[in-house]
């Protein structure tokens, strides 16, 4: 196990003297009653000072009694199946029924054809299909006479039996004719949109298996205002068909405006008493809208809208199969990994970014002014944790690099996909190998049902990675100390010092100078090495102006920060060619405590931990070792580094 210590000051280590404890351990036991007073005892004469003894102390299983997850629950917020239209048209034909057996761990045969499965199972998914047009492609599909007097959707009919490119521009269409409010009337039929929602929560059900496998209610709200202004959002049930069935889920037929939105939410919990939650996708193309200061129909925000937003908004996309949105480059220039799998050419219809957009898209910034809009409107808009998915389409959750399988059917294990257009609009595209194997989450509950894992969301409890399953602690507090490292159970030193990740610091009352945190992370068993950790921090100066900074806080080997506090390159052992690499660099696991040696009490500030792997192969990578008619240029990439992102820990100053 590394650790380093990069806080202000140093501190010593304190050794563990094992033969003490052995002696000391052997000594209670000489202290024990013998047989023949036991049996006197047994008798009648309890002394029951001996028995209070016992039970005013601490047990000796460090685990009875404890209030908290000792293992992140992994799972998946964002899946579309054939329910979906895009996705049906596009040739989807795994509906949920299969996509909840795959995510169970079961062996299932994708729309291609081709066997797939999971390497390992997941905890829990919720399928989040289109609300819009819910199952109505289904019928198109198979010609349903009724429909088929619509001359577009006869045409779409004939398209997607053809397959290939024409099912391909059906796809496109779709989309564009979505954001242009322009969709066949028969997709916005309410009654029918009612009935398969009725029919998709009862597939749900079947699957929810309270302690084993959590199926979660939901959909998408797929507003793309404006013609491609992605602002889509997933809505997450904490309850089940009974509630849940109770109010027609929310359509862009009906708004595109996120507050409408929660509008509905607030509606709906009154109505049925339940509750719900929204996760506003990766904000990469949206063009500038997802974290703008104005409502997508150009009124200015107010304390309403913060507090709304607040209240119905606790997480946020940060990655998916389209690109991540933690940082983009060109925004902080110094943080050599806010380069990541950047998707930036326009919105999802590929309409070309202006400048001033990308300022509005990106998690850390959001954060950063989140802060800002605090002073102005008393509550931050924009204090939500992290979460990551993958929004394939394909009725597959495949956020594995050995087992990608894309986004849509076309872009399905093949020689083509390197070469294939995964969005073309009138020759505005993005490439197929733009794709990313990317978007897990995973949460902190105490036990795996919807109640719990719904709850933690709320709190925040929670973090994204890229694909990775590495298991992350990030705790927050006044009186964390570099021994604490030495705890084999990091979550019992983390709740009993201080708040998890997604939690809320002020001004202490025992005068600390600056605040600590204990940040550990464990290797993922099938991926890469640990590089490094980083906190990423947030803050408004004195001028009420966002920075940031990002500290290097722990490492493998013995690498040293240069004088601004950069580190050297862990290296790279991946061979390209036989798509695979060595663990011989990096470590298992990374641990410290870490305090701020920039704070100021006075200034409110958040802290996110940023956990990276080794380099290993890309997907493209392989798929060149698989397929030898594959073809990818030069200007492909091969590798990856594999990451996670934990929810902040926001410091507010008391007020005095």
């Amino acid at each position: 196990m590394t650790h380093h210590y990069a806080t202000a000051t140093s501190f010593p280590i304190p050794k563990l003297n094992m033969l003490s404890a052995v002696v000391a351990a052997c000594c209670t036991v000489m202290t024990l009653p013998s047989y023949a007073e036991s049996v006197t005892t047994d008798a009648g004469s309890i002394d029951s000072k001996q028995v209070a003894r016992f039970f005013q102390q601490k047990g000796y299983s460090p685990y009875a009694g404890r209030a908290y997850s000792t293992r992140p629950l992994w799972g998946e917020l964002h899946l579309h199946t054939s329910w979906s239209a895009d996705a049906i048209a596009a040739g989807t034909r795994v509906g949920p029924d299969e996509a909840l057996r795959y995510a169970e761990g079961k062996e299932i045969t994708s729309s291609t054809g081709q066997a797939v499965r999971l390497s390992r199972p997941y905890d829990w998914m919720m399928v989040a299909d289109h609300s819009d047009a819910m199952g109505v492609m289904s019928a198109v599909l198979e010609g349903k006479s009724s429909l088929m007097t619509d001359p577009t959707l006869k045409r779409w009919h004939e398209g997607m039996q053809a397959g290939g490119e024409d099912a391909s521009k059906v796809v496109m269409e779709i989309i564009t004719l979505q954001g242009q409010g322009k969709l066949p009337e028969a997709m916005t039929d309410t009654k029918v949109q009612m009935d398969t929602w009725k029919d998709m929560t009862e597939i749900v059900e079947s699957h929810n298996k309270p302690g084993t496998f959590t199926a979660l209610i939901g959909y998408e709200w797929t507003s793309n205002y404006g013609g491609g202004n992605n602002l889509h959002r997933n809505i997450v049930y904490r309850d089940g068909k009974a509630l849940a069935d109770q109010v027609r889920p929310l359509t862009t037929f009906d708004t595109e405006i996120p507050n409408q939105l929660w509008d509905w939410m607030q509606g709906y919990e009154e109505k049925t008493g339940g509750q719900v939650l929204a996760v506003p996708h990766n904000g990469n193309l949206s063009n500038g809208l997802m974290f703008s200061t104005e409502t997508p129909d150009g009124k200015p925000i107010d304390a309403k809208w913060a507090e709304a937003r607040a209240r119905w908004e606790p997480l946020y996309e940060v990655t998916q199969s389209k690109g991540t949105s933690e940082q983009h480059p060109s925004l902080a220039p110094a943080d050599e990994f806010a380069n990541f799998e950047i998707w930036d050419k326009g919105n999802l219809n590929v309409v070309p970014k202006e400048p001033g957009m990308i300022e509005r898209e990106y998690a850390r910034e959001a954060l950063k002014n989140g802060l800002k809009l605090e002073e102005e409107f008393g509550t931050n808009p924009f204090k939500f944790g992290l979460v990551g998915s993958t929004d394939d389409h394909t009725g597959i959750s495949s956020a594995e690099e050995n087992n990608f399988f894309g986004k849509f059917p076309a872009s399905e294990p093949s020689a083509e996909r390197s070469t294939g257009n995964a969005f073309d609009f009138e020759g505005r595209t993005v490439k197929d190998w733009q794709l990313g194997a990317s978007g897990l989450t995973a949460v902190w509950a105490e036990e795996n049902t919807r109640a719990s894992i719904w709850d933690a969301m709320k709190r925040k409890e929670v973090y994204a990675t890229t694909g990775t399953r590495i298991l992350v602690r990030f705790f927050g507090g006044w009186d964390f100390k570099p021994e604490d490292v030495l705890s084999r159970n990091p979550g019992a030193v983390g709740y009993g010092k201080g708040v998890p990740m997604g939690g809320d610091l002020t001004t202490p009352d025992n005068g600390a100078k600056a605040p600590s945190f204990l940040v550990a992370a464990l290797k993922d068993s099938f991926s890469g090495n640990l590089d490094r950790i980083q906190v990423i921090k947030g803050w408004l100066d004195k001028a009420g102006k966002p920075q940031e900074k990002v500290y290097n806080v722990v490492w493998s080997g013995d690498r040293k920060l240069d004088k601004d506090g950069n580190l050297p390159s862990i290296g790279n052992t991946v061979d390209v060619a036989n798509a695979t690499w060595t663990n011989t660099i990096g470590s298992s696991e990374l641990i410290t405590v870490w305090q701020d040696p920039d704070f100021d009490p006075s200034l409110k500030a958040f802290y996110y931990a940023r956990v990276i792997e080794i380099p290993t192969p890309r997907w493209t990578a392989y798929d060149k070792a698989y397929f030898a008619d594959a073809k990818f240029s030069d200007e492909v990439p091969m590798t990856v580094t594999e990451r996670a992102y934990t929810s902040p820990i926001w410091y507010t100053p008391s007020k005095q």
